[in-house]
């Protein structure tokens, strides 16, 4: 049975390539791990059930386990289990009951939480529900003796990501599991989600993800990725469904948008590849009028007056620049040549609203560079003995 404490840390991401088409199965992004993170602390609780101590909230919340997962034990606390704590409450019942499919038990279970994705409280757009849902599903598999392969972690998050909302891609989550510079194709998480209602949580970890894809890719030389964070905090998800809604979505414009964005993010991974430092600048632009033309289409807000200076302040400087992720406010990136001044592009942001946030891309982790199936190709339905943890 578990017994030890684990500590666990995920590291945030930013877009280069691919937003919004990326939501469709089998579209690529490229995406790009950061060294800001979320850690999780997994130990043995002294009262049965789970604690919560997250730094994003005033309070420690206790939950009890029930026959449709985890409930808040205080009536003050209900709103948090599927509001703030969704993610993480989301990992634990996904873990926990890939355990009872496998007739193993659970214990009483304590989680810390501490993020540096936020900038006093306020999230930044580094996507901290990833982080957290990467960190707490390796820190509570490794509590209850679970050794997660990579592929392992990553389909096991991205499941416990869909229970809460299968709507979005998955790439933030692979950026933080690989870390580095990352090529992705998303699978159907709608599938997934039927699959795991139909069929459950080992069977569907298991089984065969059409579209999916995930890489590896080596850094680029010559240049150096920079953040600015907007000033305002942008919802993902409002502007995913807002999009969702309008006619663009339906129409053929849609079609040529997922055309065009596949060419460019084509180009983006390989210039990576190759490591042809003015080929990218060239391809983060064209990803950066994609979006452009997007918001001009379907009147998104993508682009706010912060994020509009911020990539005009980038190119006066000499670099590429683009919103990273869904816009609407939080985070644009820069590339810049390792020649030009960072000092400039902070001052020329700072003065502009724009707060430059002091982070640089994580070292990738894998030491494989091809394409894979994040399934080790077991039959369907099967477990992978590293699944299985302890009694």
């Amino acid at each position: 049975m578990a017994g030890r404490a684990v500590t666990r840390r995920a590291p945030g991401k930013l877009l280069v390539a691919g937003e919004y088409a990326v939501l469709e199965p089998g579209q690529p992004a490229v995406v790009v791990a950061v060294d800001r993170y979320v850690t999780v602390t997994a130990r043995p609780a002294e009262d049965a059930g789970v604690v919560v101590d997250s730094d994003l909230l005033d309070h420690e919340v206790r939950l009890c386990r029930g026959d449709e997962g985890l409930r808040a034990v205080s009536p003050q606390d209900p709103g948090l289990v599927r509001g703030v704590l969704a993610h993480l409450v989301s990992v634990v019942e996904t873990v926990e009951g890939l355990r009872t499919e496998q007739r193993l038990g659970l214990a009483p279970l304590r989680l810390t939480v501490r993020s540096d994705l936020h900038h006093d409280g306020v999230k930044i757009g580094l996507g901290s529900s990833a982080a957290v849902t990467v960190a707490a599903t390796r820190a509570v598999a490794d509590h209850y003796g679970m050794r997660l392969s990579p592929q392992e972690l990553f389909r096991l998050a991205l499941l416990a990501d869909i229970r809460v909302d299968a709507g979005p891609s998955g790439a933030d989550l692979a950026a933080a599991v690989r870390h580095g510079w990352v090529a992705y194709r998303a699978p159907d998480r709608h599938v997934l989600r039927h699959s795991l209602h139909r069929h459950g949580i080992a069977r569907t970890l298991r089984a065969h993800w059409p579209d999916f894809a995930l890489q590896e890719l080596p850094p680029p030389p010559g240049l150096v990725l920079h953040a600015g964070w907007s000033g305002s905090p942008a919802s993902t998800s409002d502007l995913v469904a807002g999009l969702a809604a309008k006619r663009w979505w339906h129409g053929s414009a849609r079609s040529g948008f997922l055309t065009d964005s596949e060419q460019c993010v084509t180009a983006v991974a390989g210039a990576l590849r190759r490591g042809e430092p003015e080929a990218l600048l060239d391809a983060v632009r064209t990803a950066r009028h994609l979006l452009a033309r997007l918001d001009t289409e379907a009147a998104l807000g993508i682009f706010t007056p912060s994020l509009r200076r911020l990539c005009e302040v980038a190119e006066s400087c000499g670099g590429a620049a683009k919103p990273s992720g869904a816009g609407g406010g939080d985070c644009g990136i820069a590339l810049l040549p390792s020649h030009r001044s960072p000092a400039l592009l902070r001052q020329r942001w700072s003065a502009a609203g724009i707060t430059p946030l002091p982070l640089d891309v994580t070292a990738g982790t894998a030491p494989d560079s091809g394409p894979y199936e994040a399934g080790p190709g077991t039959r369907p339905g099967s477990v992978s003995p590293s699944l299985r943890g302890h009694t």
